[in-house]
């Protein structure tokens, strides 16, 4: 029985120095200008889209990690930080998310639009959830039914942790999915407007654009978890 209980401590003794190890920035990282957006204590730094609302239950924090609870309303949770239109930035975090599952980051935010509406970096179970049978515009980072990534993309096994980036410099955008660059694109570029006229954001004037805006995580319902999520301006 004593054993038993060494190792159980043992495990728990673990778990902790595994989430004290998360959402934290080296010294090379801070000298680089990185920040945390996630403490992995609380949704400090998040609001609602809309201004004065309150984070639904469904959005919780356990072990280190921002989990987005199945069927629990959390609504969409945004940075109260915004990206300066005119600077470039880079937004790094890890996820995973439960089978069949839907979820995605949403950049170039602003409450000039009537919605929360802005380019995402989606997140899904591509052989499980619907949207991944309607085509790859709408698969795991992607730009949200706009324009598809690389087909030899390097995703992992639904549950398992991916890394990703979404890079804006000047205006070209990169997406990339565990180390290895899946999209590029060109804001306000022919490729770019063809492709959100054909999209359901073709109603939207700016869209395919530059703007100053929030990052945003979005509630599709599913299970999903985020860790180490840290943006920079460069």
């Amino acid at each position: 029985m004593k054993s038993l209980v060494t190792f159980a401590s043992l495990l728990a003794f673990t778990a902790l120095t595994a989430a004290a190890d998360l959402n934290t920035l080296t010294s090379a990282e801070q000298k680089d200008g990185w920040k945390l957006l996630f403490n992995g204590k609380s949704l400090d730094g998040w609001r609602t889209y809309k201004e004065g609302g309150k984070i639904g239950a469904g959005w919780i924090v356990e072990d280190g990690l921002l989990k987005k609870q199945a069927k629990i309303s959390g609504g969409d949770m945004m940075t109260v930080q915004t990206t300066s239109g005119t600077a470039n930035w880079e937004l790094s975090w890890e996820w995973r998310i439960a089978k069949n599952g839907n979820n995605g980051i949403k950049y170039f935010i602003t409450e000039a639009r009537k919605g929360a509406l802005g380019h995402e970096y989606q997140m899904l179970d591509d052989d499980g959830h619907p949207d991944g049978k309607v085509g790859a515009h709408r698969q795991t980072a992607a730009f949200y039914d706009v324009l598809p990534p690389a087909k030899d993309k390097p995703t992992k096994p639904v549950g398992e942790w991916n890394t990703s980036r979404v890079v804006v410099n000047g205006n070209t955008v990169q997406h990339w999915l565990n180390a290895a660059k899946v999209l590029e694109y060109e804001l306000g570029s022919d490729a770019v407007k063809q492709a959100v006229a054909k999209s359901k954001f073709s109603k939207i004037g700016d869209f395919g654009t530059k703007v100053t805006g929030h990052i945003l995580l979005t509630d599709h319902n599913d299970e999903c978890w985020f860790r180490n999520v840290k943006l920079r301006n460069f």
